[in-house]
């Protein structure tokens, strides 16, 4: 994969409370100068808790989050959509026929799916976060900006 940001990246999930927001808001410190940063899930459901502790944790804030769908926004738009559950891979397949957007797939666990005490489901969310991230750097290269 080469290391260009295209003009326009949607991030997606099932829900738009737990990857995609914290893939949306991580690109956004990092790339949010040189391109335009949105994201939506299958279904819409509010920003997730713990999410907003771990991205709290290296001063990312998604707090003022509010869910979308692919039904809120226009996929000619965008020129890649990044897909982080099975779920919304297909519906972006869907959602892009005859549109000139990329959809990529980035296979990213669901930390909500992990139970246990509340330190052990932080670690869950830490982990997403920082597999998105790293996914973000390798994908779309260092941003000569802010960093994370």
């Amino acid at each position: 994969m080469s290391a260009s940001l295209p003009g326009s990246v949607l991030f997606a999930c099932s829900q738009n409370s737990v990857r995609s927001p914290m893939a949306e808001a991580m690109a956004k410190r990092l790339y949010g100068h040189t391109a335009y940063i949105d994201s939506v899930g299958v279904r819409a459901s509010d920003v997730d808790g713990f999410a907003v502790s771990v991205l709290d944790e290296i001063d990312v804030d998604v707090h003022r989050h509010h869910a979308k769908t692919f039904a809120d926004i226009d996929p000619a738009s965008f020129d890649l959509i990044v897909t982080l559950s099975p779920e919304a891979h297909h519906q972006a397949l869907e959602f892009t026929r005859g549109t000139a957007a990329e959809v990529e797939y980035w296979p990213v666990p669901d930390p909500s799916a992990v139970e246990g005490t509340r330190e052990a489901r932080l670690d869950a969310y830490r982990r997403t976060r920082d597999l998105i991230l790293a996914r973000l750097k390798a994908r779309f290269g260092t941003p000569s900006g802010p960093t994370l």
